[in-house]
């Protein structure tokens, strides 16, 4: 790629300069923010268009795309769930747009097709992204969205017949459902309707929960709870397993503490007043109801313990004090799930899960020894279940289905498809990272066993850092096709993240997330040194807050790699609060409208620390133009000023796609295509194509 010479398509742009705190900033690429503007549009076009020029180039495109239809084109399921009698399962048959949602008369049955979100839409971009069966499973709330957006309409099927209810529930986002007991109707959360021809920019808050009773207009749902008075507050409803309780988890944006309110249901029909109580209302800690017995809550939180551990709460004494069930251990509590009467408690171990069994009052029972050391993707069990399910991730194979007796803790793998490729011709190392200020953190080393260091491997390093959120072992179809590639691949366990519990988490966000950008720093350091490959030869990618991390290494750090792929990035650190639920990532990322926070974001904000006259990498820019979470004008914005800036002869390409946005729920055939062009580009990139 080095030695070509890009014309770039000139971008509508501004003389807008905003005032931050007394210091004047411009913001020339302001236009790109109105994503549906002609300008914009016919500006995106050109920007596609000369990608799919650059990319076309590649000669191993059309090679890399087939070989990735191959990869995805395999049957897969996810963790079964029982409600009821009925086991219900989402299914791929491969290549399929969408999952499918099957109900059965067992974890193992084969059952029938219940839910087909295909059918909804022929370009395959309606996604089902919500599910809530009824207590006895006759009856299936389900959430679909269109075009990538985060909005979600509930519907209502019936099990046994497939028959839809009338029922239509639009505008609810950010929340689950949760039935009553008397399967007449469920609660849920939504906002205000929006202004149709600005839905994808709507300000997510004043958040309602509602109760739709089955057979009623939407409109005259119930609100039976609202806090006008706190706007950023959102509600995440479950009901106890005995059906007497409704249990209100309170978030606020991606803040880490949570609140928990409840309210008795005894004699509520929907329309009759709901006595909302909170229960742990000082927003001290992380609360995530883990089970009900009776009128007794288990809690994960982290209150007073940076690991997590599992508590007990009376809901009819508030008072009363917090009774603990399983104390902190050196390890990370992600999540515990009651099931045959027993404890099933799910944490990390250096980024990797571990599975104990504990009796109901604490006391340890076994350790689950899980087939392969990975990522638990999801437990699904109930309290009279004899068996909990799981799916375990790993770099070289696809989600494996295991079975787990809550009395022995016994492990039975579920029966796979065959597979276009051998995971046993794959190894996966961790070695230890040291980063500037002397963290030291994982680094996950995936390949093919025959690879061996040569100080030209290419290298692709994946991050995230952010929320919270662990990141381990997982499969995704691009990345086995980079290590059959002869691809070296590096996954990073960074600051800001939820591998250690509560400090790594908070050593890695506001005033402290510069760090997360040095230790991505350190890895690309510790990569060039392995012996395995140097820094041309070194590609990063990151997803979202994963975006932002790239970005702002392009910014602080552009001679440590050879090529860059920001995907649906936060760029401009500066307006990201103003779009969408863009003002509840604060808490991770700080205020801007704070005079020492915007101090913070200036300092690594992507978009304004591009410095003109530098050689930057190659770099490829994605986003989606229904990206109603991060909005594609971070892209966009960005994308235009390092074009602008670049001064060496590297391409900077961006790459938007359309009907698309955030990225879950893309069409398959929509992934296949975007994976193969970053995939290519990485090759033409790193000059390793072929």
């Amino acid at each position: 790629m080095a030695g070509m010479a890009t014309t770039y398509p000139a971008p509508p742009t501004s003389d807008q300069a905003d005032d931050y705190h007394g210091t004047l900033i411009a913001d020339p690429y302001r236009p790109l923010e109105d994503v549906d503007a002609p300008a914009t549009r016919a500006w995106i076009g050109a920007q596609n268009a000369l990608t799919d020029a650059i990319l076309g180039a590649a000669p191993a495109r059309a090679a890399i795309r087939a070989r990735l239809a191959e990869l995805w084109d395999v049957p897969r399921r996810g963790v079964p769930w029982r409600a009821g009698q009925r086991w219900f399962q989402l299914r791929n048959t491969g290549v399929q747009d969408q999952d499918t949602l099957w109900v059965a008369d067992g974890p193992a049955a084969e059952g029938r097709l219940l839910i087909d979100p295909n059918r909804l839409n022929p370009g395959g971009t309606t996604t089902l992204n919500g599910i809530a069966a009824s207590e006895t499973g006759r009856l299936v709330a389900f959430a679909t969205s269109d075009a990538g957006s985060d909005w979600q309409t509930w519907r209502v099927r019936r099990a046994d017949d497939g028959a839809d209810l009338p029922d239509r529930v639009p505008w609810g986002k950010f929340s689950g459902a949760a039935w009553t007991h008397d399967e007449a109707g469920f609660f849920y959360g939504r906002f205000a309707t929006p202004d149709p021809d600005a839905a994808l920019a709507a300000p997510n808050r004043d958040m309602e929960l509602r109760y739709h009773r089955l057979g009623a207009d939407n409109a005259a749902d119930r609100v039976v709870y609202a806090r006008p008075d706190q706007p950023d507050w959102g509600f995440f409803p479950e009901v106890s397993d005995d059906g007497t309780l409704l249990v209100i988890t309170v978030t606020r944006g991606t803040d880490p503490e949570t609140r928990v309110h409840v309210a008795d249901l005894a004699g509520f029909d929907g329309a009759g007043a709901l006595d909302v109580r909170p229960l742990l209302d000082a927003g001290d800690a992380r609360y995530e109801l883990a089970a009900t017995v009776a009128r007794t809550l288990y809690l994960v939180t982290n209150l007073g313990a940076p690991n997590g551990r599992l508590v007990a709460v009376d809901a009819d004494d508030p008072a009363a004090a917090i009774r603990e069930v399983l104390p902190e251990s050196g390890d990370t509590l992600e999540s515990v799930t009651l099931v045959g009467g027993r404890l099933a408690a799910l944490s990390l171990h250096d980024a990797r899960a571990r599975l104990t069994l504990f009796e109901l009052d604490g006391t340890p029972v076994t350790e689950v020894a899980l087939p392969a050391a990975g990522t638990v993707a999801g437990l699904a069990g109930r309290r009279d279940d004899a068996t909990l399910h799981l799916a375990l991730d790993q770099f070289a194979a696809p989600r494996q289905l295991v079975e787990v007796a809550a009395a022995t803790g016994a492990v039975r793998l579920l029966p796979t498809a065959d597979l276009p490729w051998d995971p046993e011709r794959f190894t996966t190392e961790q070695a230890v990272v040291t980063s500037a200020d002397g963290t030291r953190f994982p680094l996950f080393l995936a390949r093919r066993r025959d690879l061996v260091p040569t100080g030209d491997v290419p290298a692709l390093l994946y991050g995230y850092g952010g929320f919270n959120i662990p990141i381990g072992p997982a499969f995704k179809p691009e990345w086995l096709a980079w290590m059959e590639r002869g691809g070296l691949l590096a996954v990073a366990s960074l600051r800001g993240g939820g591998e250690y519990g509560t400090a790594w988490h908070d050593a890695g966000r506001l005033a402290n997330k510069q760090n997360v950008f040095d230790d991505f720093a350190a890895a690309l350091r510790w990569l060039a040194a392995s012996g395995w490959t140097r820094a041309g030869r070194i590609g990063i990618s990151g997803r979202s807050n994963g975006g932002l991390l790239v970005g702002a290494t392009l910014a602080q750090h552009p001679d440590l790699f050879g090529a860059a792929v920001a995907e649906v990035g936060v760029m401009d650190m500066l307006r990201f609060h103003r779009f969408t639920v863009g003002w509840g990532w604060t808490s991770d990322y700080g205020d801007p409208d704070d005079p020492e926070q915007f101090r913070w974001l200036r300092a690594y904000s992507p978009l304004h620390n591009l410095r003109p006259g530098t050689a930057y990498p190659a770099t490829l820019v994605t986003t989606g133009d229904h990206d109603d979470r991060v909005v594609p004008g971070h892209s966009l914005k960005f994308a235009a000023a390092l074009q602008a800036a670049q001064a060496g002869d590297a391409p900077i390409l961006l790459r938007v796609d359309t009907d698309a946005g955030h990225g879950a729920g893309k069409p398959v055939g929509k992934l296949v295509a975007e994976r193969a062009d970053v995939l290519a580009f990485l090759e033409l990139a790193l000059g390793t194509a072929g």
